[in-house]
């Protein structure tokens, strides 16, 4: 009986760290409030469309003009769910983790992790002026004098699995979970990617345009306590 009270006390205690009043939702359904647009394009040309948009209550990046969208708070210590499709043809974007200095590469790119959402490639990193290892790094990422996470250097991390995601047109879930110096990725449940040491544990988060319209109809982030 005793064994049996401890197991339930810890299961309550599992469920409580990371229960439903803690679940944050980062699109409202009405407009881009909470966020903002960072898009080269725009700096000088006021006509320039704004790539973000909210559509039947779903947050759209349309893919041209090239950016980002970011969020205003920083976070660390949770658990990222998000449902997402492409509109029309497959093509690329991706969710970055850890955010902060904006265009720290090619003038476009804010220094963070992203996970990608290419299309046949969900769950891949992406080193942007940070770094992360994973098991076989070598057959990963390429050769040991390669690495980095700046211009010129190998800062594609590819993921441990082929075939997680749904046929075009079809709504994708990932989750991205940011512990301290980790990030694990599931797609549609699978563990596609796994981080560690990696050389942050906070930041925005930032959603590309990069060339392809996605729908997002959640971004739900949950605290990890």
């Amino acid at each position: 009986m005793k064994k049996i009270i401890q197991l339930t006390i810890a299961i309550m205690f599992i469920v409580s760290s990371c229960n439903s009043d803690k679940i944050i939702s980062l699109i409202n359904g009405e407009n881009l409030d909470g966020w903002h647009i960072d898009v080269p394009a725009m700096d000088n040309n006021p006509d320039t469309i704004n790539p973000f948009v909210v559509r039947d209550g779903m947050l759209v990046s349309l893919g041209k003009p090239a950016g980002h969208i970011i969020t205003d708070d920083v976070f660390s210590d949770y658990r990222l769910v998000a449902e997402y499709r492409f509109a029309g043809k497959p093509g690329n974007c991706g969710i970055l983790v850890h955010s902060s200095t904006p265009r720290d590469l090619y003038d476009m790119f804010p220094k963070s992790l992203e996970v990608q959402l290419q299309h046949q490639n969900a769950g891949d990193f992406w080193c942007i002026e940070e770094d992360i290892k994973v098991d076989n790094m070598l057959e990963r990422r390429g050769p040991k004098e390669e690495w980095g996470a700046s211009e010129g250097q190998q800062r594609h991390i590819i993921n441990l699995t082929d075939g997680s995601e749904n046929d075009p047109g079809e709504w994708n879930t990932i989750v991205i979970e940011c512990m301290g110096n980790e990030i694990k990725v599931w797609v549609n449940d699978d563990l596609v990617n796994h981080g560690y040491e990696c050389t942050a544990s906070e930041g925005q988060i930032a959603i590309q345009s990069e060339g392809s319209e996605v729908e997002f109809r959640k971004l739900e982030l949950t605290k990890i306590e």
